[in-house]
This record gives C-alpha cells, structure tokens and sequence, in this order.
C-alpha cells in the first residue's frame, strides 16, 4: 500500500473564497431586485410619470430595455460564481454610472446608486486580491 490512502487529503475552501462566494450571492440579490425593477418600469406597473415604456423618452427606453435584460443575466451569474457574472454586473454598473453621474441631465443624478456600484467594485477587488493572497499562502 502506498501513503495516500492513510493519509485522506481534505480540501476545504479559503475564508477568502467562502466571503467572496457570500459577496457575490449578496450582488447578485440585488442585481435581480433591481432588474425587477426595471421591468417594472418597462411594463408600466407602476403608477407614475415616464414609468411606461411608450411614455418614456428615446434615452430612458434604451436604457431601461438594456438594463431590464442584463441586471438578471448578471445575477443569474453572480449566484453561480460563473466568471462571468461579474462581467455582466461590471456592463450594468457602468451603464448606470455613465447614466447618472455622466447625463445627469437626461437621467437625473444619483450619486448613491454610482457611490454603491463603486463600493460594490472595490470590495469585489479586494476579496479576489484576498484569495490570490490565501492562495499565495497555501502554496507555500
């Protein structure tokens, strides 16, 4: 007999790895709230002005239409840990930035919405440089 089989190796995920699959999770509740959201815009359930899409301008239409597709792509991949999950959140983010902090004139400001998908980008990029440390680490 050889070594192996006394010796089971158990392979556990990082803290690192567990806190960034419970981050993404959390992302990816959100994403699908604010696609539903969208959609709700798009389809006029609310009662509201400019909160149906044959009553919206050309801009809000594009955006809302794109947003109301890729925001549950996006949390569809974030709750699987698919790599590209994080893309497509990255796709909606930006857009949103662009809309509220670059057209504020067309979309309105919302300075905690571009603040959120900010603080949401800088946790994602310290949990991932987390992991490469966790695994930097176990390596050795």
């Amino acid at each position: 007999m050889n070594g192996y089989a006394a010796h089971p190796v158990v392979l556990r995920p990082l803290l690192g790895e567990v806190a960034l699959a419970w981050f993404m999770r959390i992302v990816a509740a959100y994403c699908l709230l604010f696609g539903v959201l969208y959609w709700v815009r798009l389809i006029g359930f609310y009662p509201g002005p400019l909160w149906r899409f044959d009553l919206m301008p050309v801009h809000w239409q594009v955006a809302a239409s794109m947003l109301a597709v890729l925001f549950p792509f996006a949390a569809a991949g974030l709750w699987m840990l698919a790599s590209w999950g994080p893309v497509i959140w990255f796709l909606c983010a930006a857009t949103e930035c662009i809309m509220y902090a670059g057209l504020p004139q067309l979309f309105g400001q919302h300075w905690s919405i571009v603040f959120t998908h900010c603080g949401v980008a800088i946790v994602y990029v310290a949990l991932r440089l987390a992991v490469h440390w966790q695994k930097k680490q176990a390596a050795r």
